[in-house]
């Protein structure tokens, strides 16, 4: 076969291989055919290859003969003689001159480039040193020339400075040591060519020869490359002396080239400085930071005087200037604290940076400055030997430098900023000025940067770091700061819309108060600092360790409180309500801070609490606040004081709580609770008592530290197991009430304002759109559920919005009561009436909306289930359970089949109540669905919990009867009634399109499988080995699962289920066999491989390469996850080729799921 006939038919395979018309069969002969050239003779190899890259032929075929021919370098360059290798290399080196003067595609060029550079790397040195001259002269030829040339060298030394395993060590070095002895001929060629092809650039664009412009510009960024290939190793004075620093120093000045002339800067300023730098590498340094000065004064110039216009391409190139001087400060600081003005300028640069409005500009700047203040305050430890005694005297000698630059103006500067962009830009009110004024925000908008959490965190380090560093610069701040806040909020026509502002200051203010009063400081000041946050006291843990203070803070804010009016008819006086339920809230956060400080004086309090009440100067949601105070200050003083406490704050609510009369006028029917919705005052009481419930659980129980604990906690009696009687049953009622409401024959006969209100909010929609944060202020200023402070207490006619958030009130505080109720011991389950529980949660279950059954499971169900004792399982969870089960099994498989069929969930929330575009309809039920599918998959996991399965987790083997008495998965497989919904529920849980959801209900499904491996339940092993086995594998076909954890788990169940029952039923090893790459050989060469080992790991291995070759990589979520450390080699043949229709086998016989129903 002569070489044409070679190069056409290699031609044509490769066409062959690369086509998308190809069919399968041509394709995998073109590619072995491909192979068979790759390995066979060396020499017809080279020829025909050399051939296929001529420009006769297609690109694609031009393209794949360079990859044949780096193939041949790189791996059979040996079988080579020296002559021939000789040869090769000029030929290479000719083809390059060629590829040049034909003007061809850049990706010919690079890969010939990356031919030329292969064969350098595998000929060694002395090949090299014969081409450097050689390359410098063909670089001279033209644009295309010097493109070329630089490609090579950019390809060059990229290769042998990165771990690669076709170079051997000492070849490597070598290779290394011939490029840094090449360097002052190198760099000196770089820089020659990047002056020479910009002007020439610049001057054919003057010229309007756009063409020619275009390849002098191609050649400068080829160069750029290079250049860029050789600065993370190159000795920096070699970048100084060879003329690298200032070629790309003047090239940041040129909108074209100057994002790779400064991804130099970036690499540059990177390195760290090496111990043994000398004079010429710190005056390197020094020249890269003038350069970096300058661009930044240019513009921030512009930027903050605007006399220009700034487009987004600017503020990139300004990112990456910052970017660079903040990695130079990081590694090479010391390389300038000799020199006082250049070291001026760079700080005064990297503040201007910080105070940017532009939030990437300040991030970055934010590092550099968190990073040097540390480094200031941080004190180093000696260690052992003369050496690092001169090394921490050079540190602090460097520190002493730098200290009188950081002065207190950069501070002030610091803080104002950091105080102002504490606030998202989500949490301001649109219409309302922003506090930061122009400043950019950070907003949720924002990608890349992490959350905002992780912002504001160094934004805290940083307060925190300069509260230690200047500690009455920054008390005087804060409290200026403050100040401020509260005051604009006094003059504000509507303060609630600027708490936001006062809130974010919270942790600010925490942060300040920490570090002056830690003790770190010791530069003189932190006594005159303790003495400036007596200021802030009423937000900082300060009174903890100064009790003698408390008294007076007492009684100013109780002066403050008399000072505001009570009366809430006028609106023009409404910020005295949220003044008044700001200092309320004071005490609530003096009780937190000031532990047991605030102790001697509970009894004045009380006595306060009760006059102003009697006068009727106190409200009630002010009353409520002032309870909780009583709450956690009682939970620091013991178990004794505290029953008291919940005793004297208990007994008044109970009295109107018991009393039958309202529960009969308000409860017996629909007509009731509908008359309740227009009594506004005692609606709103009603709810008041229901959320002090809900405050007195989250405040009970023996705190860890509390004074007078002398008994343990398991022998105190919880404070509230007493009350909770009383508590429930009128709860219960009002629950079941509310519930009724959204029973269809119900709700046809309610007046259309109560309709209204129990459709979803605007704000409830626009959050699961993800349009607005849908989370309401903290603490006592604004409610939690959001209603208008006054409509609580007023007498005003309730409409729609204040009846949705009264019915919302009491469906968030009345859930908590009840799952709270249920960590306070039995008390709740042998107390409580189960009939009452059931006909109050569950009578209109088929009634509820998605969003409320997920309330309901998450804060109920779940809890009850976890703390339910176990003899008591019969009696509630089999009841509650039930319904439950059957009622969201229906409604989820209905919505998820409506989803994958008709593209719309179509949940109850949203059906009649919603206008706008569909689109946003879809978007909001698919979330529904996605949330409720969670949560009951959730509470599939905490069933199958080892806590309440201990039975199965045994040492010893476990017998039936341990199964059903310590087993909460054995007990309810055990009735057929919840089993059935159980689970189908797990199966098709995995067949719908949600991780989350697969990754809680495969916990689930591992008590199923141990459960089935300890007992001798013959239709649950069915159901394990047939339908549990299918489902699992089927799931790892969804793209949505491949999440390395989730399709780890889901591996290990089935590989566990493998292991244990495929000796016992034949439903593993059809399914297996049923795929369709498997034949009974491959499956009995994986369970050889699979006795071989026990350890879990090799055989979870085993078992997922089993199942990505069984399906020809289709299982998805494991195809994406496939690495390099595979074990492929679980069969003992090539994969059987059997189609799906022959292998499959489905002999009709009823099996597991089957059978039990």
């Amino acid at each position: 076969m002569n070489g044409s006939v070679t190069a056409s038919d290699v031609a044509r395979a490769i066409v062959a291989a690369l086509g998308w018309n190809s069919s399968s069969d041509d394709r995998k002969a073109a590619l072995s055919y491909l192979e068979s050239v790759k390995a066979g003779d060396l020499r017809v190899l080279a020829s025909t290859s050399f051939l296929l890259v001529k420009k006769d032929w297609p690109s694609e075929v031009r393209l794949h003969a360079f990859k044949l021919l780096q193939h041949l370098v790189r791996l059979r360059w040996d079988e080579l003689s020296s002559e021939e290798r000789r040869e090769f290399a000029k030929v290479s080196i000719d083809l390059m001159n060629e590829i040049a003067n034909s003007f061809e595609e850049w990706a010919l060029k690079s890969q010939t480039a990356a031919l030329v550079a292969e064969i350098v790397r595998r000929e060694g040195v002395s090949l090299w040193q014969e081409l450097v001259p050689s390359l410098i002269s063909i670089s001279s030829s033209g644009p295309t020339h010097a493109e070329m040339v630089c490609m090579m060298l950019r390809w060059l030394p990229e290769d042998i400075t990165v771990h690669n395993e076709d170079l051997e060590g000492d070849r490597r070095r070598l290779l290394l040591r011939g490029l840094t002895e090449s360097l002052p001929e190198i760099l000196p060629l770089l820089y020659t060519l990047l002056e020479r092809h910009f002007g020439a650039a610049m001057t054919e664009a003057g010229k309007q020869q756009i063409d020619i412009a275009k390849q002098h510009a191609a050649a400068v960024t080829a160069t750029l490359n290079a250049i860029n290939a050789y600065v993370e190793w190159a000795p920096l004075p070699y970048l100084a002396k060879y003329g690298t620093i200032h070629g790309c120093g003047f090239l940041l000045s040129s909108p074209d080239f100057r994002v790779h002339a400064c991804e130099f800067f970036k690499l540059v300023s990177s390195r760290k400085r090496p111990t043994e730098a000398d004079s010429d590498y710190d005056s390197a340094i020094r020249s890269i930071l003038v350069i970096l000065v300058n661009v930044s004064t240019d513009f921030l110039n512009i930027s903050e005087s605007g006399s220009g216009i700034m487009n987004d391409s600017d503020f990139e190139f300004a990112e990456c200037i910052c970017e660079s001087l903040v990695s130079l400060g990081s590694t090479n600081l010391q390389c300038i604290t000799g020199d006082n003005e250049i070291l001026s300028q760079y700080l005064q640069k990297m503040m201007q940076y910080f105070r940017h409005y532009k939030l990437e500009l300040h991030h970055q700047s934010l590092i550099f400055w968190l990073g040097l203040i540390r480094d200031l305050i941080m004190k180093p430890k000696p260690s052992a030997g003369d050496s690092s005694a001169d090394n921490l005297a050079s540190t602090d000698n460097h520190k002493q430098k730098i200290l009188p630059f950081v002065n207190d103006e950069i501070c002030s500067v610091m803080l104002d900023i950091s105080f102002q962009r504490m606030l998202k830009k989500e949490k301001v009110n649109p219409g309302n000025e922003i506090p930061g004024g122009t400043l950019e925000l950070w907003s949720d908008d924002f990608e890349g940067r992490g959350d905002f959490g992780q912002y504001r965190s160094k934004l805290l380090e940083l307060i925190r770091l300069i509260a230690s560093f200047k500690p009455v610069i920054a008390v005087t701040k804060v409290s200026d700061r403050v100040s401020m806040i509260i005051k604009s909020l006094l003059l504000a026509p509507l303060p609630s819309q600027n708490l936001a502002t006062l809130e974010s200051m919270q942790l600010a203010v925490e942060n300040v108060v920490a570090a002056v009063f830690d003790g770190s400081n010791d530069n003189g000041s932190g006594s005159d600092a303790q003495l400036a946050s007596c200021r802030i006291l009423e937000a900082t843990p300060f009174l903890k360790y100064h009790p003698d203070a408390v008294g007076s803070v007492i009684n100013k804010l109780f002066e403050l409180l008399n000072s505001l009016p009570i009366v809430m008819k006028d609106p023009s006086i409404s910020g005295a309500r949220h003044a008044r339920l700001h200092i309320c809230t004071s005490f609530v956060r003096l009780a937190k801070t000031a532990d047991t400080s605030l102790l001697p004086h509970m009894k004045g309090i009380a006595d306060t609490v009760s006059y102003l009440q009697k006068e009727g100067q106190l409200l009630r949601g002010e009353h409520n606040l002032f309870g909780e105070t009583f709450l956690i200050m009682a939970s620091a003083a013991g178990p004794q004081q505290q029953q008291e406490v919940m005793t004297w704050l208990l007994e008044p609510l109970s009295h109107q709580w018991t009393q039958l009369e309202w529960q009969n006028a308000y409860l017996s029917d629909p007509a009731g609770l509908i008359k309740l919705c227009g009594e506004t005052q005692f609606m709103w009481s009603l709810f008041h008592t229901v959320t002090f419930f809900e405050k007195a659980l989250k405040r009970s129980g023996v705190k860890k530290n509390s004074v007078n604990n002398n008994t343990t906690a398991s022998s105190v009696p919880h404070p509230l197991a007493s009350h909770l009687p009383w508590m429930l049953p009128p709860l219960l009622k009002l629950l079941r009430a509310m519930h009724s409401l959204w029973s269809p024959p119900v709700t046809q006969m309610l007046p259309g304002e109560i309709k209204a209100a129990m459709a979803m909010s605007e704000v409830e929609r626009t959050g699961l759109l993800g349009e607005i944060n849908p989370k309401m202020p903290k603490g006592g200023i604004t409610f939690a559920d959001g209603i208008p402070a006054h409509m609580k207490d007023g007498n005003a006619e309730p409409n729609e919005t204040d009846i949705r958030n009264w019915l919302k009130g009491i469906r968030d505080s009345g859930y908590n009561v009840l799952g709270l109720s249920t960590t306070v011991g039995e008390s709740f389950f042998r107390c409580t009436d189960i009939d009452a529980v059931d006909l109050a949660l569950m009578e209109n279950i088929n009634s509820m909306e998605f969003r409320h059954i997920r309330q309901l499971v998450h804060s109920v169900i779940t809890p009850l289930v976890k703390n339910c004792p176990s003899d008591l399982w019969d009696i509630w969870l089999k009841r509650l359970l039930y319904p439950l089960l059957v009622y969201s099994h229906q409604a989820l498989r209905c919505s998820w089949s409506a989803l994958f069929e008709e593209g719309r969930a179509k949940v109850p929330d949203l059906c009649g109540v919603i206008g706008g575009p569909d689109l946003k309809v879809e978007v909001m039920e698919e979330k529904l669905l996605r949330v409720l599918t969670r949560e009951i998959c959730s509470l599939l996991s905490v069933l199958g919990s080892p806590g309440l399965n201990s039975g199965l987790h045994s040492e010893q083997l476990p017998t039936d009867s341990d199964v059903l008495s310590k087993s909460l998965v054995g007990f309810l497989l055990q009735n057929k009634d919840i089993a059935v919904p159980l689970l189908h529920m797990c199966l098709d849980a995995f067949r719908w399109t949600d991780v989350d959801a697969t990754t809680k209900v495969t916990s689930f499904c591992g008590a199923i499988v141990s459960l089935a491996i300890s007992t001798n339940n013959t239709e649950l092993r069915q159901f394990v080995c047939k339908d549990l086995f299918s489902a699992i594998i089927q799931s790892l076909a969804l793209e949505s699962n491949a999440n390395a954890n989730t399709s780890a788990n889901l591996v290990g169940i089935c590989c566990e289920i493998f292991v244990s029952f495929c000796k016992q039923d034949p439903a593993p090893r059809q399914i297996l066999l049923s795929l369709p790459c498997i034949g009974p050989q491959d499956l009995l060469a994986f369970e050889e491989a699979l006795g071989k080992t026990s350890s879990p790991k090799e055989q979870k291995q085993l078992m997922k390469s089993l199942l990505l070759v069984g399906t020809a990589n289709q299982l998805k979520a494991l195809a994406v996850q496939k690495g390099q450390n595979l074990i492929t080699n679980v069969v003992a043949r090539p994969r059987s080729t059997l189609p799906p229709s022959e292998s499959r086998t489905d002999d009709g016989s009823a099996i597991g799921l089957a059978a039990i129903m």
